[in-house]
């Protein structure tokens, strides 16, 4: 029998599904032995129940075209097949809310992709390089929840993984007034071209949600656990517009920073390459060895040369110069379906198992 723990994925149809399921193949801890989907997918095998929507670039792992996909509202049913689940429902905010609860009171972790969670004061938003320590807050959840194993963690919002590690890199340097636009995948929206070919040549400037999205939630990330609950900080004030664009996999920002403290752009650049945290010294299996790497080239990073780094786990950041109206500006990349959905949740569950909150059941 496998040593690895059984991951289940609600919402495995999906896009972000999808990612999880190709992230997780041949994965040295975790093995996906349960998808759950909505009762028109029930019953059927898996490949059955995508086919022609498969949307990754990579084959469907044969290990999961087999599987009978589960109706995703049977929660015991579902809950007793695995160790923990991975969610990716695509469902309405307080559906999600439901449900996810109830996966976590049949002992049950739930590490999610979705929204719903992020502003529950002792739920973990976590970014594992950034603010691991958060992690703890799951003890106070678990006395609300009433449960000894069971807990929902989640990861934030794809479109601040280009800007928020880079801002948490200069820490020191205290930026306190942020200005970003961000320049959105399609498939952040869970589309490709194929479903969406109204994108082909065009840009939209609303991304419904995403502004205020971008704009709180690094807050929360960078607040404190204070009497089991996470207290957002207040600096910076970050302001965004966020732009959808017609790329498929990559989240571009274009950053403006005031700094307290006057940073060179040697220090700046030093303080990225040198940025490491708890992933990177535990050598988890998802954990890219250089986080942010720095291109020096004036035309970098761009979306088709630099988005898969560290296998999209890493970020890319180039163009920092001084600015006449802020102190200095940057353009940041991330992968978001990677680091900035279903890959970042890998790492969060890399962590919360090296953390002793996953386990076998």
């Amino acid at each position: 029998m496998s040593e690895k723990l059984k991951v289940g994925i609600l919402g495995g149809t999906g896009m972000v599904g999808q990612r999880f399921i190709s992230l997780l193949e041949n994965h040295p801890w975790f093995e996906v032995t349960t998808i759950a989907a909505s009762p028109r997918s029930a019953g059927k095998r898996y490949e059955e129940a995508v086919g022609g929507r498969w949307k990754m670039d990579t084959p469907m792992p044969e290990n999961v075209k087999n599987i009978l996909v589960m109706n995703v509202n049977e929660v015991e049913k579902v809950a007793a097949k695995v160790d923990f689940v991975f969610s990716a429902v695509d469902m309405t905010k307080d559906e999600i809310k439901k449900i996810e609860e109830e996966y976590a009171k049949t002992e049950t972790p739930v590490v999610s992709n979705n929204s719903a969670h992020r502003w529950t004061e002792d739920v973990p938003m976590v970014v594992p390089e950034i603010n691991p320590e958060h992690m703890k807050v799951i003890e106070s959840q678990k006395k609300r929840l009433g449960t000894t194993r069971g807990f929902i963690a989640v990861k934030p919002n794809c479109s601040i993984q280009s800007y928020a590690p880079v801002l948490t890199a200069w820490k020191e340097f205290e930026p306190y007034e942020v200005v970003a636009t961000t320049y959105q995948a399609i498939s952040g929206a869970g589309k490709t071209f194929k479903d969406w070919p109204e994108m082909e040549g065009n840009i939209i400037p609303y991304i419904g949600g995403e502004e205020e999205k971008s704009e709180k939630e690094p807050l929360r990330i960078w607040g404190k656990v204070e009497d089991g609950v996470i207290v957002p900080a207040t600096s910076p004030v970050i302001t965004c517009q966020c732009i959808r664009v017609p790329i498929l996999n990559g989240h571009t920002a274009a950053v403006f920073v005031k700094f307290r403290k006057k940073p060179t752009k040697e220090q700046l650049i030093q303080k990225l390459v040198e940025f490491k945290g708890l992933p990177q010294e535990l050598a988890l299996p998802s954990a890219p060895k250089q986080f942010i790497q720095y291109l020096e080239e004036d035309n970098r990073p761009q979306v088709q040369l630099d988005v898969n780094s560290e296998n999209g786990m890493g970020i890319s950041v180039g163009r920092i110069r001084e600015d006449h109206v802020y102190d200095w500006k940057f353009v940041g990349l991330s992968h978001n379906t990677v680091r900035g959905a279903a890959g970042g949740a890998v790492l969060c569950a890399e962590l919360l198992k090296s953390q002793g909150y996953i386990t076998r059941k």
